[in-house]
């Protein structure tokens, strides 16, 4: 389901013009795709913000002189500090299209205690529906046991996505927590008296 956001084009480009924009609570993004010339656009603040939570929202761009598009966000830039948008890239996409974009991984389950679940591969690369993409894919590490490993070539795709990234890559496994022994904690004893020593001389 597409985010339906009433845009603007804007004509005044540069840091400056992009400053004055935010101030006025209204974010600047440049539309590209197909071919066609980039479209700058004045965007509403708090509605672009909550669409862009999802990294790749589907976006419905209606314009004052009637015409709408539909687009992906491609990029997001925030201010450093505040975590505000600064400003989005945005690709147009049409019924039918298939895109490449990064999704989210996410655990479910739990393994076997005391092992722990990690992901190694925050988000997996797969060509998808430009209009239906998926918001994250699952990892199911229920029951799992020290040693397991998920690799992207075994996660189960979400219907109608193929996988770009490498298949032999790790994207989630099962470990023990390290735990200091002894030995370690005497090491650390050991080097700190001789820092000491160091030190005092």
């Amino acid at each position: 389901m597409a985010e339906k956001l009433n845009v603007e084009t804007r004509e005044d480009f540069g840091k400056g013009a992009a400053r004055r924009l935010r101030v006025e609570g209204r974010v600047p993004a440049v539309l590209y795709g197909h071919g066609e010339a980039p479209i700058h656009l004045s965007l509403p603040g708090h509605e672009t913000a909550l669409a862009a939570r999802n990294s790749n929202a589907l976006l419905e761009l209606s314009l004052a002189d009637g015409t709408s598009h539909l687009a992906l966000i491609k990029e997001i830039q925030r201010h450093p500090l505040k975590r505000s948008l600064s400003h989005l890239d945005l690709i147009t996409v049409r019924k039918g299209e298939k895109v490449e974009v990064e999704i989210p991984v996410v655990l479910t389950g739990e393994p076997v205690a005391p092992a722990a679940a990690f992901v190694d591969l925050q988000t997996l690369s797969l060509s998808v529906d430009a209009l239906n993409v998926p918001e994250h894919v699952e990892v199911d590490v229920e029951g799992a046991e020290d040693g397991f490993q998920v690799f992207a070539g075994d996660v189960t795709l979400p219907e109608g996505s193929e996988l770009v990234s490498d298949a032999e890559l790790i994207v989630a496994s099962v470990a023990l927590p390290r735990v200091e022994s002894e030995d370690d904690e005497t090491a650390e004893g050991s080097e700190e008296t001789a820092e000491e020593s160091a030190d005092e001389e």
